[in-house]
């Protein structure tokens, strides 16, 4: 028995590192978010003057919404609607575009397919500081700059999601279906519609939320294409507020927790999108 039960306590011992380093990586990005939950709780005084962890248990939360709501008439709302504008349109429109430009990669043959998805994947390695220059004197020549369409439109191409579409309408949509339908008499628009759609939703469902994300955080693309207030995402939106709390130590409250509550709308479209993400993975085992 005892050297029987002696092979499994290496694998025991191994079993302990990853185990660690998942926790590490937990507290590495729940310790922000606790702390910005606790100083939203605090009211001005007490935000530089109690203990970092420390919650207040008294009505500081309800008064710093009540402050942001009310600060320069209630802008903070507006960024927020902003924002959802921004992330809801754009992630829409760019899913669209993966979805056509990943399925027509996939199901297509025609010359000089491998180079150009290779050119769109290499599009990944490229930061965005690169080319929001060129995007921004792109759009100044046709005066576009300072618009909703500065902030959407650059942002309609994106190459993971139609790198992720591709390899998804690669496996989720049999060649064999597509024969049957153009032998019944369907056109290609037809078939990309009826069944090419359908077949990738669940991944275009993850392909969407990835974009409503990156739009939703994305904050060097509007501050450079942006100069008014008035269509400031929220990430512009509280930056501004920050550096006006440079003057104003006050406003550092009100810059807390509007970031707590810029987190809410993704927190509840994880929550709404879930049960696809289900969906996908259970039809993934039955495949």
């Amino acid at each position: 028995m005892t050297a029987l039960s002696r092979p499994a306590r290496p694998a025991r011992r191994i079993a302990v590192v990853p185990t660690v380093l998942l926790l590490l990586g937990a507290v590495y990005c729940l310790v922000p978010t606790l702390w910005i939950l606790i100083g939203s709780t605090k009211s001005r005084s007490q935000l530089f003057s109690t203990a970092t962890y420390l919650p207040s248990f008294g009505s500081g939360l309800v008064d710093n919404i009540k402050g942001l709501s009310g600060y320069d008439g209630g802008v903070f709302w507006h960024w927020m609607f902003n924002s959802f504008l921004y992330a809801a349109v754009g992630g829409v429109l760019a899913t669209s575009v993966s979805a056509a430009t990943g399925y027509a990669l996939a199901k297509y043959r025609f010359r000089g397919r491998t180079v150009l998805f290779h050119s769109i994947v290499a599009g990944v390695l490229l930061p965005q500081v690169v080319l929001a220059i060129p995007q921004y004197l792109l759009l100044a020549r046709v005066g576009l700059t300072d618009s909703y369409l500065a902030v959407i439109l650059p942002q309609l191409f994106n190459p993971y999601g139609i790198y992720l579409s591709r390899i998804y309408a690669a496996a989720a949509v049999p060649d064999s279906l597509l024969d049957a339908g153009r032998i019944d008499g369907a056109s290609e628009a037809r078939l990309f519609r009826s069944i090419g759609l359908r077949l990738m939703a669940p991944g275009l469902i993850t392909v969407f939320l990835l974009q409503f994300i990156a739009i939703w955080n994305n904050f060097l693309l509007p501050f450079v294409m942006v100069t008014s207030d008035s269509r400031f995402p929220l990430t512009v939106g509280l930056y501004s507020l920050l550096r006006h709390g440079s003057d104003q130590a006050s406003l550092y409250s009100l810059v807390i927790t509007g970031t707590l509550l810029s987190v809410i709308p993704v927190i509840a479209l994880f929550l709404c999108l879930q049960r696809y993400w289900r969906i996908d993975l259970v039809t993934g085992g039955l495949k």
